[in-house]
């Protein structure tokens, strides 16, 4: 019985474009995360002046502190957007095949 479900599920047009959607849009959001990530690893290796430039003449905190936490932040919103179409778009799929295995 259990095994009938799966080929039921595999076998579903639907599952197959539940699983083109989601695999490449988890990779326009790794590559724009590994795009970020490896540009600021550029500037530190090429440009480390650039990161230790005061914000002002009389400022301690650096251009690269507010770089350094909007790649921590980025992350964190690539993933809000991961997770929120993950719970609408992708659920609603994942329900739909279901229904039509059973």
């Amino acid at each position: 019985m259990q095994n009938d479900i799966h080929a039921r599920i595999r076998n579903n047009p639907k599952f197959a474009e539940l699983v083109s959607k989601r695999t490449s849009f988890a990779w326009v959001l790794s590559i724009i995360m590994l795009v970020i990530y490896y540009s600021f690893i550029a500037v530190v290796a090429f440009k480390k002046e650039l990161l230790g430039t005061p914000l002002s003449p009389d400022s301690v905190i650096t251009v690269g502190f507010p770089i350094g936490v909007a790649v921590i932040v980025s992350a964190v919103v690539l993933t809000g957007i991961y997770v929120r179409r993950a719970n609408t778009e992708f659920d609603e799929m994942t329900k739909q095949i279901i229904e039509e295995a059973k």
